[in-house]
């Protein structure tokens, strides 16, 4: 039915009923585990004949639409022939503070469990408790109050009455977005080659509910060759909402291009950008509380009009729109653009928003994700983006510190501090510094510390930036134990009096899987998805998951590639590093325009630019720094102009923010030079990688070494080709390009390659 909106009970409440201010984040009383604990504590006081997590669900006209409400309610309790709805809420705040009044949003999500329950059995009246259990101490304090039926529908109609412009506005979009999007032509008068495959291959992926690994050589027009066709699928109805991701700024810019081109277009669509907190924030320093920030103070009495008034009046809302309304609305703009999230249609953001268990959007429910792509850009980025994700750390120095600081003031946590630290000088002086499991003692000692902290930070806010930041990693160490298995390991790093104790993912497929669950439709995609089977393996793919690969339209006399076997291996850098410099001389001398020359580190190419400007100040260079801001970025990538009078050679990083996504189109880029073979640091992380899959019969070091290596290479060089028109020369600079096993690695279009001796 087109006018019926589909809402969970708790979700709606929330809408209608939050106000106040963004404090630190203490709003959620204690940690899922302890919440989840006392939850189980007090259902199992129930009685054989009460429910517990009983679902209920109902329509509820208003006007000419109809609200689908659903929802668990904790318990659901037969008292002879009284009934009686219990809400269970854990807090860390001291029970006597809460009074009957203090949370009216939790009698509302009782209530309407009340009225659901009441109308489907005919009650004339219900019983509705509220339960509050005091995390540390178990301490309990109830409420109650006896509803009419009658009092039930007409507290539940005002509540909806509340939320019905939103819902309104949100249906009324739907029905307009739903023509335009089957009525949307491909916006450019033919497809590239290779285009209208991919397309294909993203449409029947999105129709057949599966997972899609494509391999699209650069060029193609992979952004808009993934938007589209999940645009048409909105329109067929076999999609409400599409997540874009990606790692990088500048190909968040690409996707709201293809969005902008296709709303030009005639596409009516909601689409939002979520920046990171830390670059949108208006605030010198990003503290989110009311003292300290005027768009945290009172943001939930005036959030629910921002939202409204830029879904009215916005399609592309990017981070500049967010900014403008932000402002007029008085609201933080990163928590605007969460809000946003939920009521978009298409939705750019970071690879976490989804994967990362402790950043995800957590109101996403699983009805929705049945009508929800993930188009994962870049996707090659994901497998140490995700190890991250899966990955957490503590720190003895932290809990030293805080046991010492908070002696006077807190002595119960500076105790569980004293306690941690002392645990991990033991683990210093038993010398076990790789584990294959989880230390449980040390867990628990650190769900003690969190309890403690969450008090101590809920009564004084975020005052004492240490326990905040040891809280977090606290947290997250915790939550990551959760996720411990034999695809993780624990080891610990000793330096002077620290102890460093990590919890380290190996491959994060698994849990990539787990994330990935329950959405309609998965596309991975990039330009160096190889190997594939590589990629597939450490991305969660399944063997029933379809697998495509494009190769370039462009003709392969377009780029030139040139291998010169030289050692670029650390002990010879010096011993090489004459013919390096007299190699680069040559290619620049043999070809026009502007070139980029990447490097395995800012080491190595800080040493090769200083020798190069020594023979050549007069050609015109620009360097990589290390840390550069988004305007000193900006300014690096617009020195390489078109036409210019004299050459311009830019030095930079493989793997880093000018070897990946950046759009050098035309004769703005004639030329590659790529240096090594992009090998990670030989390092313990690495090594620990390695050894891993070396045990489980894989090739170790091409997992943890050769295939990230190679993919730095291969985004490197596709800098160059852009357009049907861009010509121009890759030059390869390493003797291991001559090994098979790297040749087997470099695309079709690379493999008629010159030695250069």
């Amino acid at each position: 039915m087109a006018n019926v909106v589909k809402i969970s009970v708790r979700n709606l409440v929330e809408y209608v009923y939050r106000s106040g201010s963004i404090e630190t984040g203490f709003r959620t009383a204690s940690t899922m585990t302890e919440g989840t604990r006392i939850h189980q504590q007090i259902q199992k006081t129930y009685s054989e004949n009460d429910q517990k997590e009983a679902f209920v669900e109902a329509e509820i006209p208003f006007e000419d639409i109809i609200i689908r409400v659903d929802g668990r309610c904790d318990g659901l309790l037969h008292r002879g022939d009284k009934i009686i709805i219990d809400e269970i809420k854990s807090t860390v705040h001291p029970l006597k503070h809460i009074t009957e009044e203090t949370h009216p949003v939790h009698w509302a999500q009782a209530i309407f469990y009340g009225y659901i329950y009441a109308g489907d059995h005919d009650l004339n009246e219900i019983t509705i408790q509220l339960t509050y259990v005091h995390v540390k101490t178990e301490e309990k304090k109830q409420y109650q109050r006896v509803m009419t039926y009658e009092e039930l529908r007409d507290y539940v109609n005002d509540v909806i009455e509340k939320y019905a412009e939103f819902a309104k506005l949100v249906l009324h979009h739907k029905e307009h977005r739903n023509d335009t999007c089957k009525e949307l032509d491909f916006p450019f008068s033919a497809y590239r080659e290779g285009q209208r495959k991919l397309a294909g291959s993203v449409y029947k992926t999105i129709l057949d509910k599966k997972t899609l690994f494509a391999r699209a050589s650069t060029g193609i027009g992979k952004t808009i060759s993934t938007i589209f066709p999940s645009i048409k699928a909105i329109g067929e109805g076999n999609l409400e909402r599409i997540f874009y991701l990606t790692a990088k700024t500048i190909t968040r810019t690409a996707a709201e291009d293809a969005f902008r081109l296709l709303i030009e277009n005639g596409l009516d669509i909601k689409v939002v950008t979520i920046t990171a907190k830390d670059k949108i924030c208006f605030q010198e320093e990003t503290i989110c509380n009311s003292e300290n920030c005027p768009f945290a103070e009172g943001f939930y009495d005036r959030i629910n009009g921002a939202v409204i008034d830029i879904l009215k009046n916005e399609k592309l809302m990017d981070r500049s729109t967010i900014e403008i309304y932000a402002r007029k609305h008085r609201v933080c703009p990163f928590e605007f653009s969460l809000e946003l999230a939920y009521a978009a249609d298409a939705i750019i953001c970071d690879y976490n928003y989804i994967f990362d268990p402790r950043v995800s959007l957590k109101r996403l429910m699983e009805e929705q994700k049945k009508q929800t792509a993930i188009l994962i850009d870049e996707a090659h980025n994901l497998v140490d983006r995700a190890r991250e994700m899966y990955s957490a750390e503590i720190n003895k120095s932290s809990f030293l510190q805080l046991k010492r600081d908070l002696k006077d003031d807190h002595p119960s946590l500076s105790i569980t501090s004293k306690l941690i630290n002392d645990h991990l000088l033991e683990i210093k002086k038993s010398e076990d510094f790789l584990q294959k499991k989880i230390d449980n003692k040390l867990i628990g000692l650190l769900e003690e510390f969190i309890m403690d902290s969450e008090v101590e930070l809920a009564r004084n806010g975020d005052s004492n930036s240490l326990l905040l930041d040891t809280y977090f990693a606290a947290q997250a160490f915790v939550k990551i134990s959760n996720l411990y298995d034999d695809k993780f390991i624990t080891y610990v790093e000793v330096q002077k009096s620290e102890v460093r104790i990590k919890l380290f993912c190996l491959d994060p497929s698994k849990q990539i899987q787990k994330m990935g669950k329950g959405f309609r439709a998965k596309i991975f995609f990039s330009a160096t998805l190889t190997p594939a089977d590589y990629y597939k393996d450490l991305l969660g793919g399944q063997a029933e998951d379809y697998v495509v690969s494009i190769p370039s339209p462009f003709a392969r006399e377009n780029a030139k590639v040139l291998v010169k076997p030289l050692s670029t291996r650390y002990r010879d850098r010096e011993k090489t590093l004459e013919s390096m410099v007299h190699f680069i001389t040559d290619v620049l001398a043999q070809n026009d325009g502007n070139f980029l020359v990447f490097f395995p580190s800012y080491q190595y190419m800080r040493m090769v630019y200083e020798r190069f400007y020594e023979e050549h100040a007069d050609i015109k260079t620009i360097v990589q720094d290390v840390g550069m801001s988004e305007v000193e970025r900006e300014e690096f990538l617009a020195a390489f102009q078109s036409n210019r009078d004299d050459r311009l050679v830019g030095f930079a990083v493989l793997g880093g923010i000018f070897s990946e996504g950046v759009d050098l189109k035309g004769d703005r880029l004639q030329g590659v030079i790529v240096v090594g073979v992009g090998m990670p640091q030989i390092g313990l992380e690495r090594n620990i990688i390695k050894d891993y899959f070396q045990s489980i019969g894989k090739n170790g070091f091409d997992y943890a070494y050769v295939y990230p290596g190679m993919n730095k290479v291969l985004q490197a060089g596709g800098r160059l080709v852009r357009t049907d028109s861009d010509t121009g020369v890759i030059a390869l600079i390493d003797d291991r390009f001559l090994q098979r096993k790297y040749q087997e690695l470099l695309p079709y279009e690379w493999q008629h390659f010159e030695v250069s001796n």
